[in-house]
């Protein structure tokens, strides 16, 4: 019988304050509740840490660069179909609609640009064996570039002329994680041991973009912010300042952040979406987003 939740684990059940869709809210609770996140993960995150920064040194040495995306790719989600919860999978499985969903947004609302949209919209562990690991951090560095540099609009859209034309809402519903009783690894645990993983199979300056693109959230919140007129979205970004490169050092916390803030910033875009005004019918006004 499953142990009842604590007071501030029931207190952060009902608290959306931060507008996080509440099925994402119910994924992490979940997630935290996870025994191996107490028990498992601080032993593991210590010692993967420290390979970690030994792996980061050898493949900054002067040595021919090796990368095996695909081997990458299938051992991944060979561990994620075995090992990692159905809670933290789906998790997983949606930080790739949501981040997509902003690029696009972005994407979509800038003029004059001819920038192919994101396609990563992966519905099962099966649909992230090709390249999508590794394409994930590709297309944001991608689109960044392809969209130039920034202009900000003169006034922020009014609702009517945003564009939502790539926009896909995430559908838990449509997102398949099978169950196995072998599956008990929480997000975060997983996290450490696909860490060390990542910075050897990819050549060090992919893995030295990788762990940098978080940084780009708040550039990506800046322009989201100017062209829908809320500013503050800016403050929600814990991952800033590009420019300054940084080392693994404190990664699972920074990975998990971004996490976050992509699903903070999806879910205050899909409720300007669905609030949005329908021809013919009188606009309601939107209140303050939270946050």
């Amino acid at each position: 019988m499953a142990r009842p939740r604590s007071p501030f684990l029931r207190a952060l059940a009902v608290d959306d304050s931060l507008a996080i869709e509440s099925a994402a809210v119910e994924l992490w609770l979940e997630d935290v509740e996870n025994p191996t996140r107490w028990w498992l993960r601080p032993v593991l995150q210590g010692g993967f840490a420290v390979l970690l920064h030994l792996t980061w040194f050898f493949k900054r040495l002067p040595l021919p660069q090796f990368r095996a995306h695909r081997l990458l790719q299938r051992l991944i989600c060979w561990f994620c179909r075995h090992f990692v919860s159905p809670q933290a999978s789906q998790l997983i499985l949606r930080h790739y609609a949501t981040e997509s969903n902003i690029l696009n947004f972005l994407i979509d609302n800038s003029d004059e640009l001819n920038v192919t949209p994101i396609a990563l919209y992966p519905r099962r562990i099966e649909d992230m064996g090709e390249a999508s690991f590794v394409q994930h951090d590709q297309e944001l560095f991608r689109v960044i570039e392809e969209l130039g540099h920034w202009q900000p609009p003169t006034a922020p859209l009014a609702d009517q002329t945003i564009r939502w034309t790539h926009w896909r809402p995430v559908d838990m519903a449509a997102i398949e994680v099978p169950r196995r009783r072998t599956q008990i690894l929480d997000f975060e645990t997983s996290h450490a041991l696909f860490m060390c993983l990542f910075c050897l199979l990819l050549t060090r300056e992919e893995y030295r973009d990788a762990i940098n693109g978080f940084n780009l959230d708040q550039s990506i919140a800046i322009r989201i912010g100017q062209l829908i007129g809320e500013p503050g979205l800016v403050e929600m970004a814990y991952n800033k300042y590009p420019h300054y490169l940084v080392g693994p050092g404190n990664l699972s916390q920074r990975f998990l952040m971004h996490g976050f803030f992509t699903e903070y910033l999806y879910a205050c875009l899909e409720r300007r979406r669905q609030a949005r005004p329908t021809p013919g019918v009188k606009p309601v006004a939107l209140e303050p987003l939270p946050g």
